[in-house]
């Protein structure tokens, strides 16, 4: 049960925010030029304002600023809001100052500068006011539930646990119904036998049965849910086994028959593939026929002016289902025995000054567009290891093997946290690993933007693990 007044909270956070980012809009507007910005011969900042708008609601989505409005901690809600607000002065300056130009609509630079910081601090202080409304107001906005558990199992006590634990699911136990006393830790917690669950619940008004009983009691478990049902109370059944791991699962039906997936996969669904893919296609033509198409010669010059050798460097690895493939990238060692057994490590003596500059800008994947291109990589996705590497880390790691249910990735959210580069523990592969599980079930088109925002940024600013 989560709380009643989470969607009105989120509707409301949402609300005022765009009342905010209006205002410091239209007051910046007035403030400079002393006139309204809906005067007739002012219209054309309009759509601005609008672009304003639909830039905060994407920007808003990529952090998922309103998920949790009502039991988000504050200090990461102010995360999120500064990283919301951050990704929206980047958009704006990218959207305005680069691709519109802000001669188009008369629009000075004073004005974006000084409409954008009273827009932040207008936003800040909003936010700080709704903090201490929800410290003041948590109890009363929480929507508490008395419940009973029927099975004192292992079941029932973790469920009971979890409850307590996490207070903000609304749900205050009364007590456990089992037909075995002695199973009940605390005498006090205990109700009665299962027969007598649902007259102890009509009388004592409680709201919602939690059954843990084994599947080995069928019967006793369809009787409670139909008299549950003719008593309008909610039943609500946890399955016997369901230790797949500390993560939330994936539950589908078939049709009366619930199926339980350990994770959710969007991929898995053919419209998201096809967006992917789509994507991938239109992004990769983009990079060989307007940024590799002339800058391959300059660099081609380069890398054989330094060493002697190809200008690509092909190495198989592993890729879609572990199925391997030729994955290209400008060769930016010295021709090597090693190259395809031992990684690039910092300071590395086969890595050539050419090499490094292109491995810290990442320019030495631009031909991996062209695995894009044919379809065996993605812009987006796990970074593709060599085949010993595949074999060593799969024997090592339990999950490791769950990256290559996706295509791999120029890029990928593991890169973006910090964890590329050499791999010197066990531990560091394993951080990689979890942030790629995490883009499996997490993805999205706006998140696989957002992953490229943020490889852009981090190639012009530069990453201490680029090397």
């Amino acid at each position: 049960m989560i709380n009643r007044h989470t969607t009105l909270f989120k509707a409301l956070n949402l609300t005022i925010d765009y009342l905010v980012l209006n205002i410091s809009l239209i007051a910046t507007y007035y403030i400079e030029n002393h006139t309204s910005i809906f005067s007739g011969e002012n219209k054309k900042y309009l759509p601005i304002v609008l672009v304003f708008n639909l830039i905060w609601l994407l920007s808003a989505n990529i952090s998922r600023l309103y998920r949790g409005v009502l039991n988000k901690d504050s200090i990461i809600t102010f995360r999120n809001v500064f990283r919301t607000y951050f990704l929206f002065v980047s958009f704006i300056c990218f959207a305005i100052l680069i691709l519109i130009g802000t001669e188009a609509y008369f629009i000075t630079r004073q004005y974006l500068f000084y409409s954008l910081a009273l827009f932040g601090v207008l936003l800040g202080a909003w936010k700080v006011i709704f903090l201490l409304i929800r410290k003041s107001e948590r109890a009363a906005l929480m929507d508490t539930r008395k419940a009973v558990i029927v099975g004192a199992g292992r079941t029932g006590y973790d469920l009971h646990e979890y409850l307590l634990k996490n207070w903000d699911t609304g749900y205050r136990v009364v007590g456990f119904f089992d037909d075995d006393p002695s199973l009940v830790h605390d005498g006090d917690m205990y109700l009665g036998d299962t027969g007598n669950c649902i007259k102890y619940v009509k009388e004592h008004k409680i709201t919602e049965i939690f059954c843990t009983l084994p599947a080995s009691q069928t019967a006793r478990i369809n009787k409670l849910m139909l008299d549950a049902d003719k008593n309008l109370i909610r039943f609500k059944s946890i399955p016997e086994y369901y230790d797949y791991g500390n993560k939330p699962v994936f539950i589908q039906s078939f049709g009366q028959i619930p199926v339980i997936s350990v994770r959710a996969e969007p991929l898995e669904n053919l419209l998201n593939r096809a967006i992917k893919r789509s994507f991938d296609i239109v992004f990769s033509l983009f990079i060989i026929v307007f940024i590799f198409s002339w800058l391959f010669p300059i660099l081609a010059i380069l890398i054989k002016l330094e060493s002697s050798g190809p200008v690509f460097f092909t190495q198989v690895r592993s890729g879609h289902n572990n199925n391997p493939f030729k994955c290209y990238k400008f060769r930016s060692m010295y021709v090597n025995g090693d190259a395809d057994k031992k990684q690039a490590t910092r300071n590395d003596s086969r890595v050539t000054k050419m090499g490094a500059f292109m491995r810290r800008t990442s320019l030495d994947e631009l031909p991996q567009f062209f695995n894009v291109l044919i379809g065996n990589m993605s812009v987006v996705g796990p970074r593709p290891h060599m085949l010993n590497h595949t074999e060593e880390y799969s024997e090592l790691i339990d999950m490791f093997m769950v990256r290559h249910f996706l295509k791999p990735g120029i890029t990928g959210q593991a890169q973006v946290k910090g964890f590329r580069g050499e791999t010197k523990t066990v531990e560091d592969m394993k951080q990689r690993v979890e942030a790629d599980l995490w883009y499996l079930e997490n993805w999205s088109f706006l998140l696989d933007l957002k992953i490229i925002f943020l490889t852009v940024r981090n190639s012009l600013v530069g990453d201490e693990n680029a090397f």
